[in-house]
């Protein structure tokens, strides 16, 4: 049974100390003993306090917003230098050390506008058109639309400056068992992905992957089994920015009262992608 929801002096609290963290990210790592000072609070207590509201350590949320400040910068064209140092990291060695791995590329790779080569295929699925795009690691990018044109647009507005081009032929494996999963022949994805996400996001996105088959969860229920119950509002931004729609399966989480809520690809997308699952036998 998940514990009761924090009252609202101790969510307000926890609000000011993410004022605090984002506020002193150019002073390098925010210590548990100097937000403990900040807050009133023993850096143990704090510690749990916080990971309860906000669904992660202070250390994982002071990360992750140093990544978001880095990805911005580099968004805007500053150079890695600047970028990084204006996020707060120390040091180059501090910076390919934690943010490399959490963009999924070197700092100057995401400068460019993502991966160096990306091939992409599109095809008709029961809900419109699917674009699927690879990198050489594996799958970065798979969204819906009515039409190629608006499909490759966004996946060029994600990825402005890499080298996209069309692979059919070198996709066709992929877009196979994609085929076979709407008609429910394969029904769990196991497929190589390269993605970029935060600590919370991949904590969102495994959760969303147990979810079996034709079955749905709610936002609430997302937020309790990553055991951060009151972190509702933060699991539908993971899922809202989760980049390969279907295989990491955001479709299946609904609201709280059972409406389809929150769907890059549309409420429509949504209702006929559950429709046709609940249609087809389990495996």
């Amino acid at each position: 049974m998940p514990p009761p929801a924090p009252d609202a002096a101790t969510v307000s609290l926890v609000a000011d100390l993410c004022d605090y963290i984002r506020a002193n990210l150019d002073d390098g790592p925010v210590t548990l003993a100097a937000l403990g000072a900040q807050a009133g609070l023993s850096p143990a207590h704090l510690q749990r306090v916080f990971a309860r509201v906000v669904g992660v350590s202070p250390r994982r949320y002071a990360d992750a917003c140093r990544l978001a400040r880095l990805k911005a910068g580099l968004k805007k064209g500053d150079t890695v230098t600047t970028a990084m140092t204006a996020a707060g990291y120390g040091s180059s060695s501090r910076l390919y050390e934690r943010a490399a791995a959490r963009l999924g590329m070197t700092p100057g790779e995401y400068q460019k506008g993502g991966p160096v080569a990306i091939r992409f295929a599109t095809a008709k699925c029961p809900v419109g058109r699917v674009l699927l795009a690879a990198t050489a690691k594996g799958i970065c990018w798979l969204s819906f639309g009515d039409t190629d044109k608006e499909t490759e647009a966004a996946l060029r507005a994600e990825f402005p400056k890499a080298e996209i081009a069309r692979d059919a032929a070198g996709l066709k494996p992929w877009m196979d068992e994609l085929a076979k999963h709407f008609a429910g022949a394969r029904q769990h994805l196991d497929l190589p992905l390269d993605v970029r996400a935060t600590a919370f996001q991949r904590r969102v996105w495994d959760a969303l992957l147990a979810i079996p088959y034709g079955e749905t969860r709610s936002y609430k229920q997302v937020a309790e089994a990553i055991g951060a119950p009151t972190a509702v509002r933060a699991v539908a931004r993971a899922c809202a920015t989760n980049p390969v729609a279907v295989i990491v399966p955001c479709h299946r989480v609904i609201g709280t009262n059972g409406s389809l809520t929150g769907y890059a690809g549309g409420l429509h997308r949504k209702k006929k992608l559950l429709e046709g699952e609940a249609k087809k036998p389990k495996n």
